[in-house]
């Protein structure tokens, strides 16, 4: 037995679904989910969030159908939308789901159902549409980024570094990048020390991002490396030219 997109619709509002529920669901109750690229399945395993809403509809002489978005924003950046298709023009009026991940094979289906014609169609203004997902600044490797995290922060060795409400959040990451700011070598036989300060950007549960900025220097009375581990890429600069201060 089917159960309507509307009841199901409520059910979830009721108790959220994860991005992988909500597409399970979907192709679950897709009679043609088989025909989906393999590619497109593939891209929806790392889905961090999603969000379902009705398109257009039409309604006539006892039959109807509906159009709805499901879009799913991805770890890195993008967007991934599938078009669902229910309709009771079938023997039976039970109603009938169909999904595609190319809009014009939707209008395609559309318009091989047994609807009249004469009547327009209601399709939402586009100012209810999914806006477009901004772009991270980051191109992410998924790890245990959440263990690197801990890491750094436990061999930092400034006092000011980042307090337990940032290390709580850190514990969601599941992925990050490093990448070089700033590098400047300590020069044998002179009292120059060396600078390098790294960007460890992480990528958390809830799809925002986070980041701590590394100093690592042997600004230090005996010259040894040291390791200090800032919120903010202006406290990380501000403690090298402090450090790089002293040494003149």
């Amino acid at each position: 037995m089917s159960v309507p997109y509307e009841t199901a619709a409520c059910e979830a509002a009721e108790s959220p679904e994860s991005p992988e529920e909500h597409l399970a669901r979907l192709l679950g109750r897709a009679l043609n989910s088989f025909e989906l690229p393999d590619e497109t399945i593939q891209r929806l395993d790392c889905a961090l969030a999603h969000d379902g809403s009705l398109h257009s509809a039409h309604h006539s002489a006892g039959l109807h159908r509906e159009t709805y978005r499901h879009t799913w924003l991805l770890t890195d950046g993008s967007a991934v939308t599938l078009w669902e298709l229910v309709h009771n023009t079938a023997p039976g009026s039970e109603p009938q789901h169909e999904v595609y991940a190319d809009e014009e094979e939707l209008h395609a289906a559309t318009a091989r159902l047994p609807l009249p014609s004469d009547d327009p169609d209601f399709e939402l203004p586009v100012l209810v549409q999914l806006p477009p997902v901004p772009a991270p600044r980051h191109v992410y490797i998924p790890d245990d980024s959440a263990d690197h995290a801990r890491r750094l922060l436990r061999r930092a060795e400034n006092a000011d570094r980042p307090d337990p409400e940032t290390a709580a959040l850190l514990a969601t990451a599941f992925a990050h990048q490093i990448s070089q700011a700033f590098g400047r070598p300590g020069q044998p036989g002179r009292a120059r020390p060396g600078f390098s300060l790294y960007e460890h950007a992480f990528l958390l549960c809830d799809g925002s991002e986070l980041s701590l900025w590394e100093v690592e220097h042997t600004a230090t009375p005996d010259g040894r490396h040291m390791c200090e581990v800032y919120a903010t890429e202006d406290a990380a600069r501000a403690a090298m030219e402090r450090r790089a201060a002293r040494r003149i």
